[in-house]
């Protein structure tokens, strides 16, 4: 007879623990619902690991600057990191806190802090959902196209109603006039409704006015604290590069 193998040591795949205090579910149990939980918000895998405590400042020049703000990279990804520490305690306390804008170029951690964002407050139960703004917009006009009008609906009610929304690479789209009414109905439903968004982009608020509107640029400047990241080059290569030193060694 084959053996069967077991994949958990602590309950032997029972599922559950006993304990003084009776039954529990084994931590691989609960595991495998966050890792589902986190799926079902839209975040991907790579993302489903990202947390506060991996943020590296070491990847911010110091002594650069802006070029029109006295404010060095370092400190600016700092404040970037509080900010989202902290947005993270103060939604648990008001679920109808003001959002938060990441501005930065390609690479600068954008993305990391948002993701940061989503497992913390996954963690404590809440429920958000996480969507790459091209390829949201991209199943919208899909559905829509389609005559698939109930599917449509559903998508666009789930991000409108969702208690926290957070909306990765806005800008990065070739904008219509249907994307571009569509992006403001959702946003501006959320202002509405004191619902608050996470944003990231690589767009000044100028830039953001000319590929979206005013109106809608409006509505995110109403919504969003703005947060700016910097760097001298794109962390993921940085990252890349020390992946293979390491296997040099």
């Amino acid at each position: 007879m084959d053996e069967i193998k077991v994949t958990c040591p602590k309950c032997q795949d029972r599922k559950l623990i006993l304990t003084d205090a009776g039954a529990v579910l084994c931590q691989c149990v609960q595991e495998k619902i966050s890792r589902q939980r986190r799926l079902r918000a839209g975040l991907s895998p790579e993302l489903c690991r990202q947390r506060f405590e991996f943020f590296k400042l070491d990847y911010y020049t110091k002594h650069l600057r802006y070029p029109d703000k006295p404010i060095t990279y370092f400190q600016g990804a700092g404040q970037a990191l509080q900010a989202a520490e902290g947005f993270v305690q103060d939604f648990q306390n008001n679920p109808h806190t003001s959002g938060l804008m990441f501005v930065g170029p390609v690479g600068s951690g954008k993305t990391f802090l948002a993701a940061a964002i989503c497992n913390a407050l996954i963690d404590q139960g809440i429920n958000l959902l996480f969507l790459v703004v091209p390829d949201f917009l991209n199943e919208l006009r899909a559905s829509y196209r389609h005559s698939e009008e109930t599917d449509y609906r559903q998508l666009m009610e789930r991000a409108q109603q969702i208690p926290l929304l957070v909306l990765d690479d806005l800008g990065a789209h070739n904008y219509t006039d249907w994307t571009r009414n569509t992006l403001y109905s959702l946003l501006n439903y959320r202002v509405n409704h004191q619902l608050p968004v996470v944003i990231t982009t690589n767009l000044s608020f100028g830039e953001l006015d000319e590929h979206l509107g005013e109106r809608t640029t409006s509505r995110i400047i109403h919504l969003c604290r703005s947060c700016r990241l910097m760097v001298e080059k794109d962390i993921r290569h940085l990252k890349s590069q020390e992946r293979e030193a390491w296997y040099r060694r």
